[in-house]
């Protein structure tokens, strides 16, 4: 598939297959092949005569070993040929109507070996560029020019002939329409005419400079009837004998030089070719019985027997089993009964670890009742005398054993969520009948039980936590203090399933007594007219503040005890 950079698909997109042919993107026109995928094993191909005039991605799907992509490009060069010289000097030509030395001739000569070098590789005459123009000219054939020129002649221009104002240009109609259908496109024609007879003369007799530039004009806009798109035919679902194979058919419509995936209600004035039939590469191998049946793999009741099947192709060859017909496979293993068997009991040796460590015990074996495959003996079962299972065992007397002994788990510490659980673990010697605490050390030899582990009864569900109280706004005459409030989950996450009700308070009221000053000693006043000193505001100056400290402090507290209650 290609696509341009900015995601406009080119060839093959949004997953349709196009039709091979030409496709324009890129500033050139694209020429798309694809080989029938059964009779050829050509890959598909893309091929522009360019230049491109922006980034192209070329994308490959493949359901089978990429076989790699093969791609050539040519890129402009920079060995030039000026287009006022004829491609084609010979040595000793003029060159701007001057004679050059023989080794600037000679380079001339290598300047041309190149350019037809590069026309033999791409076909045709090839372009030549210079860097004083972005005009392009086509290389002139040598039998375009004189063989014999004179060595210090200069080729005068062509004079052009007379213009006059007795002619002008007009357009004498259009180009043809590049489509019938679906958009095409054409261009005015403009001739040089007599300006009041209208006939056409020469062009030679207007001004080139005023001859208008034929702009791009719209035609045959009306769409293209629909057509069904055929696809290629895909490879037969089964080696040999008879298959399925597969094809995609689309409808589609071409407008502005581009085919488009369109409904099918579009092409329902046309039968729609099949997309499935049936399919045939070769005529499938058959399935042979090499070997008789073996003898049966018991001697007595039922067991099985077995034989050689293979599949072999039509000229004698042993291949897969897939070659063949799996449905039409003869059994290689059927089933075979020699008879009834005698059954005996089957017995394994006694254990021989007792199941006290002392004191009585017992030990054990496993007792089955089997098919005898060697005895000759007409039973047809085992009866009723089960051997043993058990048998007794005595490891001595248990006296002066020192093991850890364990309590019972006590109740889980909370009532949901997760918890703990206590026991008691005490090491203790066992003697015949009584048991003796002993010290802990006594014990330090054996691994000693858990005497703690986590429990959970149910989960608790959201609850309401909250942080502590923060300090009082004020320490006096009424402040407030806050604390932050959340509804968490089992798993400690953020819920919204606590009772409102049960929320605890996020603001409370604090410190509601008055704000008593402190009584300073050394705050007195030492005039008996200080109310004069605050009637007049002359606390605010240190002389008197410490002065009439007594009289200063009391007016001040009691001003901020007013500003405290606003």
């Amino acid at each position: 598939a290609l696509r341009s950079r900015s995601g406009r698909s080119i060839i093959n997109g949004n997953w349709a297959i196009d039709r091979p042919g030409k496709y324009e993107g890129g500033g050139t026109m694209f020429t798309y092949k694809r080989p029938n995928e059964i009779s050829s094993t050509a890959g598909e191909s893309f091929l522009a005569e360019g230049p491109t005039n922006e980034i192209l991605d070329v994308y490959m799907i493949h359901q089978q070993p990429n076989p790699g992509v093969h791609y050539e490009y040519v890129i402009m060069g920079t060995n030039a040929i000026s287009p006022q010289v004829p491609p084609h000097r010979r040595p000793g030509e003029p060159f701007h109507g001057q004679l050059l030395p023989e080794g600037r001739s000679q380079e001339a000569g290598e300047e041309k070996e190149q350019t037809e070098e590069k026309e033999g590789l791409h076909g045709g005459a090839p372009e030549i560029f210079t860097s004083e123009s972005t005009q392009t000219f086509s290389a002139r054939r040598p039998d375009r020019f004189s063989s014999h020129w004179p060595g210090n002649l200069v080729l005068p221009a062509p004079q052009p002939p007379r213009r006059s104002r007795d002619h002008n240009w007009k357009q004498l109609g259009t180009t043809e329409c590049s489509t019938t259908c679906g958009k095409g496109s054409q261009y005015p024609i403009f001739r040089c005419v007599h300006r009041n007879t209208h006939e056409e003369v020469p062009e030679s007799y207007c001004d080139s400079s005023t001859k208008p530039t034929p702009e791009e004009e719209p035609c045959s806009i009306f769409p293209c009837p629909a057509f069904w798109d055929i696809g290629e035919w895909s490879e037969c679902s089964k080696t040999c004998g008879l298959g399925m194979q597969h094809r995609q058919v689309l409808c589609r419509q071409v407008y502005a030089n581009r085919s488009l995936t369109v409904q099918p209600y579009r092409c329902q004035h046309l039968e729609k070719p099949e997309t499935t039939s049936t399919c045939q590469l070769k005529i499938c191998s058959e399935w042979q019985i090499r070997t008789d049946w073996t003898s049966c793999s018991v001697p007595c009741g039922v067991g099985q027997r077995t034989r050689d099947v293979k599949c072999v192709s039509n000229i004698g060859d042993v291949v897969d089993d897939e070659e063949c017909n799996m449905k039409l496979r003869p059994n290689d293993v059927e089933n075979c009964d020699m008879g009834p068997c005698a059954r005996s009991w089957f017995l394994t040796e006694w254990g021989e670890r007792c199941s006290a460590e002392c004191g009585a015990g017992v030990r054990t074996r496993s007792v089955v009742c089997m098919t005898n495959h060697i005895s000759s003996l007409p039973l047809e079962g085992c009866g009723n005398n089960r051997p043993a299972e058990a048998t007794p065992c005595d490891n001595g007397p248990c006296m002066g054993k020192v093991e850890w002994f364990a309590g019972s788990w006590s109740q889980c510490s909370i009532e949901c969520g997760s918890g703990t659980q206590q026991r008691e673990v005490i090491c203790v010697r066992k003697n015949a009948d009584t048991f003796e605490v002993l010290d802990p050390y006594e014990c330090s030899f054996l691994e000693k039980p858990p005497s703690q582990q986590s429990c959970h009864l149910k989960p608790c569900g959201a609850k309401w936590f909250n942080t502590e109280w923060s300090m009082c706004s004020k320490s006096c005459q009424g402040g407030f203090r806050v604390r932050e409030v959340r509804c968490l989950s089992d798993d400690m996450a953020l819920s919204n399933l606590c009772d409102p009700q049960l929320k605890p308070e996020e603001k409370e009221s604090c410190n509601p007594q008055d704000c008593v000053p402190e009584v300073d000693e050394s705050c007195k006043d030492r005039y008996y007219n200080c109310n004069v000193v605050v009637q007049a505001r002359l606390c605010v100056y240190n002389y008197y503040k410490t002065a009439c400290c007594a009289s200063c402090t009391r007016v001040a507290n009691r001003h901020a005890g007013f500003l405290g209650s606003r």
